[in-house]
């Protein structure tokens, strides 16, 4: 009898502790912004942007993130409606709050809208919110966006002032830019993932949730969230897609899942 008891103890210990893991682990979610240009390239529909973020989240990821632009070189508005139709894990949109991308997050209404500050023509984002100079407009958006109940996070650089400001803004999370610890990890990682601690720490006592993306990828993901504390969310997509050219989709995201359930 104490046997048994012990058993059913011990499974549902075991229950709890799984759940917990899952709950407390760094989740991914995957940028398909770069399946969008490949489809783009050639017109029509391959790849198929909606079979694949079903595909991603089937291999384990736990979010699709998706970053629209004025010019829709990748993403277009319309990809963003038809995907709220297939994503069922978290679903991300990122965007510089023109008045367009307003109008389309609310109708939309995701589980998280990330503000960045990319110019129309920019390749790729590139630096961060001035959260102290831009404090008054990311307010007023941020509040919109509460209104509906979409969750905000803006994209910051490491920099504890921007922290701070950001704060001030009531987004929920800061995404921190990841691009200059990416380019000095071969070099030097321990000097490059400083600053990120200190911005993490600063973010965790004012009560922010933490996120992070561009530049990481197989080689530095296991580094970085090792590092930074109370990490909450990875938005990975131009390194996932290139390595996948070589090691396949699925086989990657287990792959970054396993380096961040060892972190």
């Amino acid at each position: 009898m104490q046997n048994n008891e012990f058993k059913r103890l011990k499974t549902f210990l075991d229950f709890v502790f799984l759940q917990y893991k899952k709950q407390s682990m760094t989740k991914l979610s995957v940028n398909i912004n770069k399946i969008a240009t490949l489809r783009n390239a050639r017109g029509g529909n391959m790849p198929d942007l909606l079979k694949v973020a079903t595909d991603i989240e089937r291999f384990g990821g736990q979010g699709i993130t998706i970053h629209p632009r004025p010019d829709e070189r990748h993403i277009r508005y319309q990809d963003a409606f038809d995907l709220m139709k297939v994503v069922k894990t978290e679903y991300n949109i990122e965007g510089n709050p023109i008045p367009k991308f307003i109008d389309m997050v609310l109708q939309i209404q995701p589980t998280q809208v990330t503000l960045v500050p990319d110019a129309e023509d920019a390749i790729t984002s590139n630096a961060g919110w001035d959260t102290v100079k831009h404090r008054h407009f990311l307010q007023e958006v941020i509040q919109e966006f509460k209104r509906n109940n979409i969750r905000c996070s803006i994209f910051v650089d490491p920099d504890v002032k921007m922290i701070e400001g950001a704060k001030a803004t009531g987004t929920d999370r800061i995404e921190l830019y990841t691009e200059s610890f990416a380019s000095g990890f071969a070099q030097d990682h321990i000097k490059c993932i400083e600053p990120y601690v200190a911005a993490a720490e600063t973010a965790h006592k004012l009560g922010l949730g933490i996120n992070a993306g561009h530049d990481l990828s197989l080689q530095n993901i296991a580094f970085f969230a090792q590092h930074i504390p109370n990490l909450l969310e990875v938005s990975i997509g131009h390194a996932l897609i290139c390595e996948s050219i070589y090691l396949g989709l699925e086989n990657v995201i287990q792959m970054y899942l396993q380096k961040l359930q060892v972190s």
